[in-house]
């Protein structure tokens, strides 16, 4: 009902009883979401509260922690064989005879357009505006760690999936908590699994599909004008089920194309801001760095930059949820430790790249309002964040800060966010479904079934208010993680295994590059 056009208003206005339906519609709407709000409210502030007497979330320390124990037990993997994940992301190592339904690049890129999203643009400008330029730095460094944490999880979801007769496989964190659990004589695995999967549902429906839905509208009807939700979501739900109802062979063939072009139009846009303003650049950098140590004066100093860096990170590339476990158990290989060296490569791309290049555009832009005689930024009123220029935020300050250089690159902007609400989408409704196939059994009924239930659900999401059931959808995508991470703790020492053997293998010439 939020988005009717001017020519419906002027009608309505005109039409005491159809107001009135309105008015029903919307009063019904609030009840609805006050209602659901306090049904699900206990659990959605138990997952993002924080630790007493502090402004930390527990579950942003949680993903850190994790990552940076894998971090330091794998022996920085990360770093170690980054130049080799390279190589087997080119194909150097592929075998087009293993089993597997995608290629490294295409499991990548097709984990890679359900972390790069809306977070990349809207959180990253939520980050900077309240923990400012030095928020950059620890994202940075929360990006690096997580490399691990993604490492870790896809290597065993490789190694504990299940293939199939007709080629097709199915992996994840439900289906290594199950079998890595009974293969230590651990009980408690298959519990885990279930949990996990009902979680994963709930966050594919929620943050991975009607948010995505509903900001896209918001980001369209900003240069359209208004008009029904409904018709951005019927045309979201079509195009969807269209490349889904193919399977992870369809989605991986839009996304190694999709992810590519969407990563190149928005980098691309942010370097032409970036050597536009190229005299602010060793500026810019210079806030980063002291603001990441001193604050810089902003809300919460040096500990709200460094809370608002590693939240950014945690919340944009996934790393420990497991969700992207899901897409790279799909790969062609033999060896369970090479996708693990190729899925470390994404918080790299996702954080340390995209996500700053969204932080130096509204750094060099100028859109942060500093004092010309201290230096620091000014506050907003309610000190809780630093002004902007026209008092912008979230995706709306990005917005200001690609279009300050050049008028129409807010246009590129909401193509790139278009394009990343859609690749979040294909890439959540094959997590869901493999969710949901895991709680309901395998089969095409079963997959159509689940298929059609998410394109409902974008067609909702477009249309509605949602607030409550996106702040449920997100904790229950963090709440994946909880289970994970303490499910990685006790199966780490088999991916360790995995990587002793690898190594020593390939550092002996056993391993060679496949000859195409």
């Amino acid at each position: 009902m939020r988005h009717l056009s001017k020519a419906m208003i002027t009608a309505v206005a005109c039409a005491a009883p159809a107001s009135a339906i309105a008015q029903e519609a919307m009063t019904l709407d609030a009840k609805v979401n006050e209602a659901f709000a306090a049904f699900t409210g206990p659990f959605v502030n138990l997952i993002f509260s924080n630790f007493p007497g502090t402004t930390f979330p527990w579950i942003v320390m949680w993903l850190v922690i994790g990552a940076s124990v894998f971090t330091l037990y794998f022996g920085f993997v990360q770093f170690r064989f980054f130049g080799h994940a390279i190589k087997l992301v080119k194909g150097d190592y592929s075998d087009p005879n293993d089993a597997g339904e995608v290629s490294h690049f295409q499991a990548l890129t097709t984990a890679l357009s359900g972390t790069v999203g809306l977070g990349n643009i809207a959180g990253v400008a939520v980050a900077i505006g309240i923990g400012g330029p030095g928020a950059t730095f620890w994202m940075v460094l929360a990006g690096l760690l997580g490399m691990a944490s993604k490492f870790t999880e896809c290597t065993l979801a490789v190694k504990y999936r299940n293939e199939y007769p007709d080629g097709t496989v199915s992996g994840g964190p439900m289906y290594y908590m199950k079998k890595g659990f009974a293969e230590l004589g651990l009980p408690g695995g298959g519990f885990l699994a279930i949990m996990f999967s009902i979680f994963c549902i709930l966050g594919a429906l929620g943050g991975g599909n009607m948010f995505q839905a509903n900001q896209a509208h918001a980001q369209i009807v900003g240069i359209t004008g208004e008009y029904p939700g409904w018709i951005t979501g019927i045309i979201f739900a079509a195009v969807v089920f269209a490349v889904i109802v193919g399977g992870i062979k369809s989605i991986a063939r839009v996304t190694e194309k999709v992810v590519p072009f969407m990563g190149v139009l928005y980098v691309g846009a942010a370097l032409v801001i970036i050597l536009i303003n190229y005299d602010q650049i060793g500026t810019a950098f210079g806030q980063i760095f002291e603001g990441a140590f001193t604050g810089l004066g902003v809300a919460g100093g040096l500990v709200g930059a460094l809370i608002q860096g590693f939240k950014r990170a945690a919340f944009s590339n996934e790393a420990g949820v497991g969700s992207a476990a899901i897409a790279h158990a799909a790969v062609r290989t033999k060896e369970p430790i090479t996708e693990g060296f190729v899925s470390l490569l994404e918080p790299l791309i996702d954080t340390v790249v995209i996500c700053t290049m969204t932080a130096l555009v509204i750094i060099i832009s100028g859109q942060l309002i500093s004092d010309p005689e201290t230096g620091l930024f000014v506050l907003n009123e309610a000190g809780t964040a630093i002004s902007t220029v026209g008092d912008t935020s979230g995706v709306a300050l990005t917005s200001a800060a690609f279009g300050s250089a050049i008028s129409w690159f807010p246009y590129v902007l909401a193509i790139a966010v278009v394009l990343f609400a859609f690749s979040t989408m294909i890439s959540w409704s094959y997590y869901g479904l493999k969710a949901w196939t895991y709680l309901f059994g395998e089969g095409k009924a079963s997959e159509l079934t689940f298929k059609i239930i998410f394109c409902v659900f974008i067609v909702i999401g477009a249309a509605a208010s949602l607030g409550p059931v996106i702040d449920f959808s997100d904790a229950a995508i963090f709440a994946m993680a909880v289970v994970n991470i303490f499910a990685l703790y006790f199966l780490m020492k088999l991916v360790r295994r995995e990587l002793n053997g690898y190594a020593g293998r390939l550092k002996s010439g056993e391993i060679k590059k496949y000859v195409h």
